[in-house]
């Protein structure tokens, strides 16, 4: 029986495919190999816990044998109605927490990042059945869905949209490049084997004519390699599945991180551990808190917030988000006179509570839509509330308009700092959501904001035009605009003021900054001796 097409371009009709699995039976056809001569692959790469999809799945064993071996979380997909019907009649009772459903890989219903793998053995060729426009587009919508249901940088803007991919190819300085996940799931020796094992297949899709012997240059993009410990783990309603680690840095020392899944290359808060909270140190602890407990104690992590180093910022952007404080002017004053900040997005809680401890007469309120994020903070990350400082479970955006909307009665702020992520990774811009500087919601900051005072805001955003756009909108409410770019980071930092007339050149800022930074040196402060304010504000420029 021939169930080959009379041309390839049958592989892209669903009536070829109807016809092929009537014909076929329920007798298995895999193209381009079994499960035996894959599965060394994909054990690999592939956690049990993972949820799969495969796309085109057909009648293959493929998933079927994934199954049995311990891979339970997988939805099989195929445009074809005879294959689904079969393969569920087949599999209902044997394996019964595997789906098959009838579905258009290009028009996916499933909601974005919905999988952690998704597996095509053959369904790509056939879509690719020529080069002509049509069947291009086609092949576009697949892959832009397989990105979108996927969780991982793939949706991102930099990696996921055409201009992004632009961007990043014109910074690696090539005209052709390749993109690599590291999963956070998988373990990874070192940077030279992970080339040494994908040297051979960069190779397979080298431009024609290229010499045997060139060298391919391997950038990294925010992957540290090395020691690693999950110390806790869990799953926000807000902010989805997360992890707390802690990771060994270059020069020995541990620092904690804050991790949220969806987004697993970005370091969402960190801080530094105390030098004898090493990794050994942790494990010897843990190993006597068991022998002296009782057998049926509950495992509780051991005053985990204990061991963070506060005196310490770990993020560039944090460094210059305080540096901004010098722009208050008088700033030897402001270790005596009251201080009132607000800060949206607690995170980690190292920003404002570096406020708190190294400026004694601050009051902040801090604003964080996710309450699993304040319970991180101070399990986790050494944060605590205190008569000065008070958290606030709450969109940042309600709370803001609800003070703005308080008449004579509402609050004024000397600083308010914004430093809030976006949850769509598909936008330019990661921080803050763009609806943070949309200019009526811009008013509403203005009236909140005392006449001289500072509103200091974290942006990253890798599009350039809508980059332009979101600092016209600031300069519109807020005249003084001063930018500093974070190096080596998309991170820029603006300070906005109200009036030109606060405008400081660079010597005068640099001189006030080095005048805060002498009174916060002073003996029993606690300050971190490689902190220096005033190169934080060298590069600043005024927009």
């Amino acid at each position: 029986m021939n169930l080959l097409p009379k041309s390839s371009k049958e592989f892209g009709s669903v009536d070829y495919w109807e016809k092929f699995f009537q014909q076929r039976g329920k007798k298995a056809f895999e193209w381009y190999g079994t499960y035996l001569e894959l599965c060394g692959v994909l054990h690999k790469y592939i956690k049990p816990r993972e949820k799969v999809l495969v796309i085109g799945c057909g009648n293959s064993e493929l998933s079927e044998q994934l199954y049995d071996v311990g891979y339970r979380d997988i939805v099989n997909i195929d445009i074809s109605e005879v294959v689904i019907k079969q393969m569920k009649e087949c599999n209902a009772t044997r394996r019964p927490q595997m789906s098959f459903l009838k579905m258009d890989m290009t028009q996916m219903e499933f909601p974005d990042a919905s999988f952690q793998v998704v597996l095509d053995k053959g369904t790509l060729d056939a879509v690719l059945t020529d080069e002509e426009e049509k069947t291009l587009q086609q092949v576009d919508r697949m892959l832009a869905e397989v990105g979108r249901v996927l969780q991982g940088r793939e949706t991102e803007w930099l990696f996921g949209m055409d201009e992004g991919r632009k961007q990043l190819a014109a910074s690696a300085g090539f005209r052709r490049l390749i993109t690599v996940a590291l999963h956070r799931g998988q373990q990874y020796e070192s940077m030279d084997h992970i080339q040494a094992e994908l040297s051979a297949r960069v190779m397979e899709l080298a431009p024609a004519g290229m010499p045997t012997q060139q060298q391919v240059p391997f950038l990294s993009v925010g992957g540290d390699i090395g020691v690693r410990t999950v110390q806790h783990q869990d799953c926000s309603p807000l902010s989805g599945d997360y992890v707390i680690e802690d990771v060994q840095g270059d020069d020995k020392r541990y620092f904690r991180r804050l991790i949220f899944l969806s987004n697993r290359n970005v370091v969402q808060s960190e801080a530094r551990l105390l030098k004898d909270v090493s990794h050994k140190a942790q494990k010897k602890r843990k190993k006597d808190r068991k022998k002296q407990r009782p057998a049926d104690a509950e495992d509780l992590p051991a005053a985990p917030g204990q061991s963070i180093d506060k005196s310490y910022l770990c993020c560039e952007h944090h460094k210059a988000m305080i540096a901004g404080l010098a722009l208050l002017r008088n700033p030897e004053l402001l270790l005596e006179i009251p201080l009132a900040l607000l800060v949206v997005g607690l995170g980690g809680g190292s920003l404002p509570l570096f406020v708190h401890d190294h400026f004694p007469k601050s009051c902040i309120d801090a604003v964080e839509i996710d309450p699993s994020m304040l319970e991180v903070a101070t399990q986790w990350f050494g944060f605590s509330q205190s008569d000065r400082m008070k958290v606030h479970i709450a969109d940042g955006l309600d709370y803001i308009a609800s003070l703005a909307g308080g008449g004579e009665a509402r609050p004024c702020y000397d600083v308010i700092m914004f430093d809030v992520d976006s949850k769509d990774p598909t936008l330019g811009m990661s921080c803050p959501p763009p609806a943070f500087v949309e200019q009526s919601f811009l008013q509403k900051v203005k009236s909140i904001l005392t006449p001289e005072g500072v509103f200091i805001l974290n942006l990253v955003c890798r599009d350039l035009g809508l980059k332009d756009s979101v600092l016209a909108g600031l300069k519109a409410v807020f005249p003084l605009l001063y930018v500093r770019r974070i190096e080596g980071e998309v991170n820029e930092i603006l300070f906005c003021q109200l009036h030109p007339e606060q405008k400081l050149a660079t010597p005068e800022l640099l001189e006030t900054a080095q005048a805060l930074e002498q009174t916060l040196r002073k003996p029993g402060r606690g300050w971190d001796d490689t902190y220096v304010l005033s190169d934080m504000l060298k590069t600043v420029k005024i927009v």
